[in-house]
């Protein structure tokens, strides 16, 4: 006898569910998109780089899922209006939302930190944040309830040793908020909504962080035998934290709401 549609046995429990994912370009953005769609949802592939997005949309293709591209930037709310009617256009509604995009931002002392440079860092990820789900959870009312999920961070939330990041430790304890704040509000509305905060996961996005005077602000600490005891020290991967949230994402995590999920090893329990 075949599997039922959402059998938590069934390897594709997300059968039927349509998923909207920010920063699915690179990094844990583009593995969620691809669990998700492995899964069988059909996924919205949002990024500002369209070159990104084409080429992640290719490899859900290929691999059998399908994919929806969608170019815009998740500071700016025509663009992500836009975005979510699309993908309503397109799929017929919006089941599950990923709010991943972020930056690492400017990491620099508070009294040489721009505000310029702070203010960047609130927009993409915290305005970025709020703009995902201002424009993406009427649909999931009128589609009867959803899932949610904010990618935060352990920074701001159980770790504060990074050096200067003020700006990002600061949107990712805002994100965590956000999650309580919004489990309850959108509970009613049979609205599941959890924060995932991953550790040190390997990814490009130090590439465009910009760090200054961190001798200033740095509290030297050394982990002989490296700071994530479940690798001895080596970095997660951006599919440890997307399995976990295309797992919750899923039915069978339908009593899990407001709730805070460390995706680092142990990593901030020592830290």
């Amino acid at each position: 006898m075949p599997p039922r549609k959402n059998d938590p046995k069934s390897s594709h429990p997300l059968q039927g569910k349509v998923a909207l994912v920010t920063g699915a370009g690179s990094g844990i953005g583009r593995a969620t998109a691809l669990a998700l769609a492995a899964r069988g949802a059909t996924v919205g592939v949002l990024s500002h780089t369209e070159d990104e997005v084409m080429d992640a949309c290719r490899e859900i293709s290929e691999r059998g899922g399908k994919a929806v591209a969608l170019v815009a930037d998740v500071t700016e709310s025509g663009a992500m209006a836009d975005a979510a009617r699309w993908l309503l256009h397109e799929s017929g509604k919006i089941d599950i939302v990923v709010a991943n995009a972020g930056i690492n931002g400017v990491w620099a002392p508070i009294d040489d930190l721009a505000p310029e440079e702070f203010d960047r860092t609130i927009a993409v990820n915290l305005r970025g944040t709020y703009l995902t789900l201002h424009h993406t959870v009427p649909h999931l009312k009128r589609g009867g309830g959803g899932s949610i999920a904010i990618v935060s961070s352990i920074n701001g939330v159980r770790t504060f040793t990074t050096p200067g990041a003020t700006a990002y430790a600061a949107t990712k304890a805002a994100q965590v908020a956000m999650t309580k704040q919004l489990a309850l509000e959108l509970g009613k509305h049979q609205i599941r909504v959890n924060a995932f905060c991953p550790g040190a996961i390997a990814t490009d996005i130090e590439d465009s962080t910009e760090i200054r005077d961190r001798e200033e602000t740095e509290i030297p600490v050394e982990w002989p035998e490296g700071d994530i005891p479940i690798t001895a020290g080596a970095k997660g991967r951006p599919q440890d934290v997307a399995d976990m949230i295309a797992v919750l994402a899923g039915d069978e995590a339908r009593h899990v709401t407001g709730s805070i999920i460390f995706v680092d090893g142990g990593q901030s329990l020592l830290r």
